[in-house]
């Protein structure tokens, strides 16, 4: 397992440079995406590319640190919230191609999930060996996936205040 633990937080920043790279100009440029989805789309209504970056750089805090915990420290516990981190991620992904399928349009974000998945998912089953699925594992595994999500949402928040609170 320790073999794939340092590629979670490369290929979570290789698939968000595609993001941060494109969105603004993409949400510039769909503004009917707006009117069509606003409730998925309010949270990026004021988009600006460094807030976009800012929220990337706190939700990598995890992903690299806990990459590192569990490469250096390896045990069941940080094992577990690493694969969680991992299945998290690759489910991202999966949400990422649905959506740009769903729009019918390319969404900056769907090139590095259709690269990504297939790796995520090698990854995901090659470690999936060595991850004990016994009620601590998957108790992490399941926290790990809810912590994601929230802060998922704490970045957005962060996102959304630094956009609408940026001197320029």
């Amino acid at each position: 397992m320790k073999d794939y633990i340092l590629f979670l937080p490369i290929i979570f920043i290789f698939h968000d440079m595609e993001e941060i790279i494109g969105f603004e100009r993409f949400f510039k440029n769909n503004q009917e995406l707006f009117e069509r989805f606003p409730k998925i789309t309010a949270v990026y209504r004021d988009f600006k590319t460094d807030g976009f970056a800012l929220a990337v750089y706190e939700e990598f805090i995890p992903f690299f640190g806990i990459s590192l915990l569990a490469y250096f420290f390896p045990g069941k516990i940080l094992c577990a919230l690493w694969f969680s981190l991992m299945l998290a991620l690759t489910l991202h992904f999966v949400i990422h191609i649905g959506q740009s399928v769903f729009i019918r349009k390319y969404i900056p974000s769907f090139a590095t999930s259709v690269i990504c998945l297939p790796i995520s998912i090698l990854i995901l089953i090659k470690c999936a060996a060595f991850v004990k699925f016994d009620f601590v594992s998957v108790l992490c595994i399941a926290v790990g996936i809810a912590v994601m999500m929230i802060n998922l949402r704490f970045a957005h928040a962060i996102m959304r205040w630094f956009n609408r609170n940026r001197v320029e």
